[in-house]
């Protein structure tokens, strides 16, 4: 027994490796040491090293029998073996090739955006930190021969997103006094060592990218009528990888737009209730006009947008102990997007703590343009990022020692931002929203995740254009202009990516409902809550037998 019980834990500590190996910074923000002084391998050879690599894991997983395994280790060997699937069906898809944008997966976007997310408390952090700039040449060589071979076989970005990333360059390289890349406190005699990479090494590498996608991507672009994965080489199966790993299911593109389809009509009901009690008006299209042209539903300013977000996370945090037996040990903050990456990125985002406890999670809203982002939007959205959202649910992952380190930090989209998007619907039940502008707010993100399975199917799958997809939300959320563009190009950029919300979201709702059924008057929201969240990071076919098991007990 121990054997076997060993070889799965240590399975899973090797494919854990991997993923570290594969994306070096992710291990460094979330306080794994070993990978500090290295960018990430982009190269096709050490692609198909990995494939192969992780490849092999599964099999020896797979040829384990469960039978012989404590139920901890039965769920270890099922991660194991998806996660590994999972990670082949990434590199697999050669996004690499296609993925030029100024969002934070785009590869300079993603080093300009991450890399000031990093600790420099120690010498050696910040010996890594320099070692870790002068490697951007390097790496963004090797990036610039990826979107060159790809090119040649056809796999090409946008071109609209390609000269967003231009732009993005160009205001990072025209404010060097203020380069995020040197935003962390430091000792002097480091901050000027630093200045000295920045100034010979790093700035004059993301030039020489800029010049390469301003005079050879643009032009090879595609136009944005032909901005779905559909319109490349092979783009059915490169979709077919990307939403199964973001969904950790095989449910079809058709499958998912018609879920997104029926949702976005379910919804009708509750905007006609609230909407009579806000508006005195019924008709959803009248209600989306007022929400989005009445001037009381935008911000003042950036300061009122940042402190009903910090209310918001500070009245959730009086709450969960009501909700959920285990709790986060430490707090999030809540900062605005830095300004020089605001004008492109979401309207939010979460970045996860360290687990050395160097940099607690991070809840970043966007300030950019606040007279023209929504106000109801501002609680929902401070529950889903932070408590008892994404920050809930990382923290309490990443402190459960007992389990393999896979199982702590490597979340499955769809669980990940599944847990986000139920939080939001939960709070409702916990009376964290303070009014019911909020609650439209609510059902404002319910029609913003319903309507991705639309578009993201519509453009990847179905061939949709990027005005499709804008005018299809439009017509069916009450987003703000500015957001609705840059979800679109999000979408555009990252495909699959926002399916996982709303298909994780439905099966840990499914999971509950069956927990109430079988349950019936002993059912206690705080177990089932904890069971969701003290497994670790779960596929959500694993979450479904992790509930079972729960149920199933003497």
């Amino acid at each position: 027994m121990a054997a076997v019980t060993n070889s799965v834990t240590a399975l899973a500590d090797e494919l854990v490796q991997l993923y570290f190996q594969s994306d070096p910074v992710f291990s460094t923000v979330v306080g794994v040491p070993g990978y500090g002084r290295v960018l990430a391998d982009r190269s096709p050879a050490a692609e198909a090293d990995l494939l192969a690599r992780v490849q092999d894991v599964a099999a020896r997983a797979s040829a384990v029998d469960p039978a012989g395994l404590t139920p901890d280790d039965v769920v270890t060997r099922a991660i194991v073996i998806h996660q590994a699937g999972a990670m082949a069906d990434w590199t697999a898809s050669r996004q690499i090739e296609f993925t030029i944008s100024d969002l934070f997966v785009a590869p300079a976007s993603e080093l300009i955006m991450t890399l000031p997310m990093l600790p420099l408390t120690t010498d050696e952090s910040r010996d890594d930190y320099l070692a870790r700039l002068r490697a951007v040449p390097a790496y963004l060589a090797t990036v610039t021969e990826r979107h060159r071979a790809g090119a040649v076989e056809g796999r090409v970005p946008v071109a609209s997103l390609v000269e967003k990333a231009v732009a993005h360059l160009d205001r990072y390289l025209a404010e060097a006094e203020n380069d995020p890349l040197a935003r962390q406190e430091a000792p002097a005699e480091f901050a000027e060592a630093r200045e000295e990479v920045l100034a010979s090494v790093v700035r004059p590498a993301i030039a020489e990218y800029r010049r390469f996608l301003a005079d050879e991507m643009v032009a090879l672009g595609r136009p944005d009528d032909r901005v779905g994965v559909c319109r490349l080489p092979d783009g059915e199966e490169i979709y077919r990888r990307l939403s199964r790993f973001h969904t950790t299911t095989d449910r079809t593109p058709d499958e998912l737009h018609q879920t997104g389809l029926d949702i976005i009509a379910a919804l009708t009901e509750e905007y006609a209730a609230l909407g009579d009690k806000l508006f005195g008006v019924s008709d959803r299209a009248e209600i989306f006009r007022r929400m989005t042209s009445d001037p009381a539903m935008r911000w003042r300013d950036e300061e009122e947008l940042l402190s009903s977000a910090r209310e918001a996370v500070t009245r959730a945090e009086a709450a969960v102990p009501d909700w959920f037996g285990v709790l986060a040990s430490t707090r999030c903050k809540v900062e605005p997007v830095p300004p020089a990456d605001a004008p492109g990125a979401p309207m939010a985002f979460y970045l996860w703590p360290s687990m050395d406890g160097a940099r607690p999670g991070i809840y970043f809203a966007n300030t950019h343009k606040p007279r023209e982002r929504d106000r109801f939007v501002s609680e929902v959205t401070a529950f889903h990022e932070a408590v008892p959202g994404h920050h809930f649910q990382i923290t309490i992952a990443q402190e459960l020692t007992h389990l393999p380190m896979l199982r702590r930090v490597v979340a499955p989209n769809a669980y990940a931002e599944g847990w986000g998007l139920y939080t939001e619907r939960l709070a409702e039940e916990m009376g964290l929203y303070t009014s019911d502008v909020d609650r439209l707010g609510m059902l404002a993100m319910d029609s913003m995740r319903a309507g991705r399975l639309v578009v993201d199917t519509g453009m990847h799958a179905k061939g949709w254009s990027r005005e499709q997809a804008i005018a299809y939300l439009r017509e069916n959320t009450p987003m703000a202009d500015i957001d609705i563009r840059n979800e679109v190009d999000r979408y555009i950029a990252y495909p699959g990516q926002a399916l996982g919300y709303m298909v994780g979201r439905l099966e840990i709702q499914r999971n509950r409902q069956v927990a109430e059924r079988t349950l019936g008057a002993a059912f206690d929201i705080r177990e089932f809550h904890d069971q969701v969240l003290t497994n670790g990071a779960l596929p959500l076919s694993v979450l479904g037998e992790v509930v079972d098991r729960w149920l199933s007990r003497p």
